[in-house]
């Protein structure tokens, strides 16, 4: 099953952190935010990932251009670069990355459809580039098929700013982006798919998943959501950057599952 990821968006509200490189780059330690939704999902055995590129998109490219650099020892003749040799490779991991450029200003719901021609089974996984979790993906993927509809989101707990979700026991009864005030569990992505939402999506840049694909769904009964109680949270300010960042100082990340450590960031 592939994992499609969100990553072409300006992330205005953090610039105060970085604006040369898109949020899904934003590091948190010595990695960008993406790498760690990356192998959160690969510890769980997803490993084929699409990232939908829009906003500096060649800062996320070059970054997995390099990746198999960042810890190698390596002789290179700048006469034929391509004859690099490798001496101390690290350990690689064991990822399918396909990059696709989604448009600089395109939004969610166009993006999504936008890399439609890369996804390839009747069921993808789909997440934000700026939000980390602890959720058991498998357990997400098999409450999705126990419920046999369309879609389903990830339910977390979140007060005011986010788009909310009115649950009616495991169904969506209204998708509401951004209301005024919170009244329960918010929309924390990871969502899970059947492929028939894609005819569901325009390829209009002005199109947003979260406001009439997803409420049109909740109206038909096609949203369910999945409940979790643990940690969610995303880098969408300087808060949150300091925040995330001193967890995973302190040794204390909760979406950190897997044992081995991080490889040196790329230059």
């Amino acid at each position: 099953m592939q994992v499609v990821i969100l990553c072409g968006g300006r992330g205005t509200r953090i610039r105060d952190v970085a604006d040369d490189i898109p949020k899904p780059m934003i590091p948190i330690g010595n990695r960008p935010i993406l790498w760690h939704i990356m192998k959160g999902y690969a510890e769980q055995g997803f490993t084929d990932f699409i990232l939908c590129l829009g906003y500096k998109s060649w800062s996320i490219k070059r970054f997995f251009l390099d990746y198999h650099l960042a810890e190698a020892d390596f002789t290179i003749d700048l006469g034929s670069p391509e004859q690099c040799r490798i001496h101390a490779p690290p350990v690689q991991e064991n990822w399918c990355v396909t990059l696709v450029e989604t448009g600089l200003d395109a939004m969610t719901g166009c993006r999504v459809k936008r890399i439609e021609k890369y996804l390839t089974g009747d069921t993808f996984l789909l997440t934000y580039g700026d939000g980390v979790a602890d959720i058991d993906i498998r357990q997400l993927v098999d409450f999705h098929r126990r419920q046999g509809k369309i879609g389903t989101v990830t339910a977390v707990e979140r007060p005011g700013r986010f788009g909310e979700l009115e649950l009616r026991g495991a169904q969506v009864a209204e998708f509401s982006e951004k209301p005024p005030a919170a009244r329960g569990r918010i929309n924390g992505g990871f969502f899970v798919f059947d492929r028939c939402m894609l005819d569901r999506l325009e390829d209009d840049p002005q199109l947003i998943l979260e406001h009439e694909p997803l409420a049109r769904l909740a109206r038909e009964g096609q949203l369910t959501a999945y409940r979790h109680n643990g940690f969610w949270h995303p880098m969408d300010s300087s808060r949150d950057f300091q925040y995330l960042n001193d967890l995973w100082a302190e040794g204390r990340a909760p979406w950190k599952t897997w044992e081995t450590p991080p490889l040196r960031a790329v230059a």
